[in-house]
């Protein structure tokens, strides 16, 4: 396995063996972060090539200021915030959240329990995102990241270029006002 510079520089000359060496090495990471914004393993599949096509034609302009995880992730959250907005402009949010009980969600929001525990099924986790979509990008990013992915506030700060201060800022205002929005579609429930 090469180091991650000479790697990158292997990529930037051309090299199609590097370059199959980065997308084995990050891969399932960028699946994974994708699957976690789309719920849908076969569209998160679908987004991770497009990343890995980015990353191809992108690679040129990679500085080092980051490492290259970060860089290829903060993509990989790029296009599947990408694939969300796309299926807005499709699909408004129609459904209320039946199964999920306010308590548990409070808990979840405040990091007592993982979604994985709190949910039963895939379309309940749906339900929450579209409800995560309302909010600002910057929040919605920083919340998922967070919440949903298990970074730490020094990561997320790397991915979304900016400061642990306003990430944590940030979380705050997503979950104070997931909490409020959850609350209003439970109360029409």
């Amino acid at each position: 396995m090469l180091e991650d510079s000479i790697l990158i520089e292997k990529v930037k000359a051309g090299n199609r063996s590097a370059f199959n060496e980065l997308v084995g090495l990050y891969r399932n990471r960028v699946i994974n972060t994708c699957y976690k914004f789309l719920l849908d393993i076969e569209e998160a599949e679908d987004i991770s090539q497009e990343v890995f096509l980015e990353v191809y034609q992108s690679i040129k302009f990679f500085r080092g200021d980051s490492k290259l995880s970060t860089w290829i992730l903060r993509i990989a959250v790029s296009k599947s915030l990408d694939e969300i907005k796309k299926r807005k402009r499709k699909k408004r949010v129609s459904s209320a959240f039946k199964k999920v009980h306010l308590e548990d969600l409070a808990n979840w929001l405040a990091g007592g329990t993982t979604p994985e525990k709190l949910l039963s099924g895939k379309e309940d986790m749906k339900e929450i995102i579209k409800a995560m979509d309302t909010l600002p990008d910057n929040q919605r990013i920083a919340f998922t990241l967070s919440k949903v992915e298990g970074y730490t506030n020094t990561e997320i700060a790397e991915i979304m270029k900016t400061t642990i201060i306003a990430v944590e800022s940030l979380i705050y205002r997503a979950k104070k006002e997931l909490i409020r929005k959850l609350v209003d579609i439970l109360k029409n429930v």
